[in-house]
């Protein structure tokens, strides 16, 4: 064909799909053709590890790709909240604090729960914190409040006081946190791989739980896309950056009652989104256009 009176290459232009992340809050514009459809990926913030305690639960994980329903985007701006990750518990008895909500139109994907600590109980949100030794349980609830599909998991199963201290595993967007053993914290649940940005990525994993006492004691690993161990003496890893991962939780140490080191906080969310070009005249090209 002919570009601008040229004899060259077809470089007929194409319909394109454009896709927008958010790493924090702000405002998304439909990008110059009016109102559409796009698919969506909404995590929330992760919880804070507990003190001496056990993992953050993941933030809340809900998208439409591949495969669901697409929202309707209207042409006017929209407001985007990516929430951030909760507080890790600065010493054994205080409590650590869940993550915040983020929210897209009509989709809100919960905060994750708090990890226990050891004297508070563990919170429910997105997925679960896991329980702390001394508390016992009952770890936190997963997929709260419900949505279908669950966009989260609990905390790890409350078994009852450790020898050892050890506590669960925060839930994630893939599965509940792990149980806590002798002289091993919970894993925190895995998380769930999207490719909505072209990249397969792991988001929402929950945070690992921590052993208080046992010299010898390994704290459980964070979840796939964010958490992580609270070692014997150590301060728990915070959650991956914009994964929703939740936070681990710090060991003890100190005289008694013990002071315990710090949990680490929950990894802020992420809110991505994919716009269908939906206009049958809206081209996307580069190089030259067609003067025709």
């Amino acid at each position: 064909m002919a570009n601008g009176g040229i004899i060259g290459p077809i470089n007929d232009p194409t319909r394109g799909d454009f896709t927008t992340t958010f790493t924090a809050s702000g405002t998304y514009t439909s990008p110059g053709f009016g109102p559409g459809q796009a698919d969506y990926l909404v995590v929330a913030g992760g919880g804070g590890g507990g003190g001496q305690g056990a993992g953050g639960g993941a933030g809340g994980f809900i998208t439409s790709f591949p495969g669901g329903t697409k929202l309707s985007v209207p042409a006017s701006p929209t407001p985007v909240t990516v929430g951030g990750g909760g507080a890790g518990a600065p010493g054994g008895p205080t409590s650590a604090t869940p993550g915040v909500s983020s929210i897209f139109l009509t989709i809100t994907s919960a905060g994750g729960g708090a990890g226990g600590s050891r004297n508070s109980s563990s919170g429910s949100g997105g997925s679960g914190g896991g329980f702390n030794f001394n508390q016992g349980g009952p770890a936190g609830a997963g997929n709260t409040p419900p949505v279908s599909p669950p966009q989260g998991n609990p905390g790890g199963a409350a078994t009852g006081p450790q020898p050892d201290e050890s506590s669960s595993g925060g839930g994630g967007a893939g599965a509940t946190g792990g149980t806590a053993t002798s002289n091993l914290g919970g894993a925190g649940g895995v998380g769930l791989a999207n490719s909505i940005t072209g990249s397969s990525v792991f988001y929402a994993g929950g945070g690992g739980g921590s052993v208080s006492t046992s010299p010898t004691g390994t704290g459980g690993v964070g979840g796939n896309g964010g958490g992580g161990p609270g070692p014997a003496a150590g301060v728990g890893t915070a959650g991956s950056a914009n994964t929703g991962g939740g936070g681990g939780g710090g060991s003890g140490g100190g005289p008694n009652p013990p002071t315990g080191f710090a949990g680490g906080t929950g990894g802020p969310g992420i809110v991505i989104i994919k716009q269908v070009c939906a206009s049958p005249t809206y081209t996307v090209a580069s190089g030259v256009w067609s003067l025709s």
